[in-house]
């Protein structure tokens, strides 16, 4: 006689995406990332050069996200990148001075 599985596997539910009316897509060419116990907080915003002494960051959208989520985002971001380049070629970053702010 062969063991009965205690917990069979279920279904998995059909996802349905949608987008809410004030939705929109953004460009964004700086991220600030903030954190506190509770949460992330993700500030996406344009960032433009017009002299060499001075950037301006112009922030438009803020998001929160909970560790869960935001360790969720890491890892789908990894595995796209790790893609990306191996279909591109590597990604090579400019560092920027860091501000030495608080973290919140």
């Amino acid at each position: 006689m062969s063991p009965q599985n205690p917990n069979p596997p279920q279904e998995q539910p059909t996802l349905k995406l949608t987008s809410t009316e004030d939705y929109r897509d953004g460009y964004a060419n700086s991220v600030q990332v903030r954190m506190s116990v509770w949460d992330f907080f993700l500030v996406f915003g344009t960032m433009s050069q017009q002299s060499a002494e001075e950037l301006t960051v112009k922030n438009f959208q803020g998001i929160y996200l909970s560790p869960q989520q935001a360790k969720a985002l890491w890892n789908v971001l990894g595995h796209n990148l790790a893609q990306y380049e191996q279909t591109f070629g590597s990604i090579t970053l400019e560092q920027l001075p860091q501000s030495g702010g608080p973290v919140n």
